[in-house]
């Protein structure tokens, strides 16, 4: 399958299945392996479309959680901002 070529290459996350809609999601459960894994990978293959919008607001709030701004009231508004730019 292919989902299971994925983690094998980056050498992380986890396949889930979705009973409901019969959905297939890639999730990856550390945050170590999203700033070094994941985002290098994006950014060396980037995505093409709409959906490189939304990974630019990934990386963003990626940051904003290495610096520990989400712990704050402020860095939390921030990070709903950028969701709600992402989508509009």
């Amino acid at each position: 399958m292919l989902m299971r070529s994925l983690v094998k290459y980056l050498d992380c996350g986890i396949i889930e299945l979705d009973t409901r809609g019969g959905a297939v999601n890639f999730c990856v459960l550390k945050f170590s392996d999203i700033e070094s894994k994941i985002i290098p990978f994006f950014k060396e293959y980037p995505i093409v479309g709409i959906k490189s919008k939304y990974f630019e607001g990934f990386c963003t709030v990626a940051e904003l959680m290495k610096n520990k701004e989400h712990l704050s009231p402020e860095g939390l508004e921030k990070i709903r901002q950028i969701k709600a730019d992402s989508h509009s």
